[in-house]
C-alpha cells in the first residue's frame, strides 16, 4: 500500500537511491552523508522498538533496553497496528535471509 501523504517525486528519488545501495558499507556511507548521528540513532531505535513490539515485548522492557520514550513506543506501535505493514515485510525478509545463511 502506498502512502499518498509522502509520495512525491523527491521521495521517489530518495527511495530509488536507497534501493540502489549494494552493501552494508554503502548503506553506512550513504546514510552517514544523508543524516545526522542523532537522526540515524532515532531511526535505528524505532526499528528496534518495532521488532521488540512484534515479539510481544512489554513497554517497560523496551524502555529499559532501548531508552525509547513511551511516546515513541506508542507511535511505533500505532504504525505496527494501523500502518502499511512495512516493518513486518522487512522483519520477515531479514529472518528469511538469516535462515538461509544458517
Amino acid at each position: 500500500m502506498s502512502n499518498s501523504k509522502i509520495k512525491n517525486e523527491n521521495m521517489d528519488f530518495l527511495f530509488d537511491c536507497i534501493l540502489s545501495l549494494q552493501s552494508m558499507e554503502e548503506c553506512y556511507d550513504f546514510f552517514e552523508d544523508l543524516c545526522t548521528v542523532n537522526e540515524l540513532q532515532a531511526i535505528s531505535q524505532r526499528i528496534v522498538v518495532a521488532r521488540m513490539l512484534s515479539e510481544k515485548r512489554v513497554y517497560s522492557d523496551i524502555v529499559k533496553d532501548t531508552g525509547a520514550s513511551t511516546a515513541t513506543i506508542s507511535r511505533v506501535n500505532r504504525s505496527l497496528q494501523f500502518g502499511c505493514n512495512g516493518y513486518e515485510k522487512l522483519f520477515e525478509r531479514v529472518a528469511q535471509k538469516k535462515a538461509e545463511k544458517a
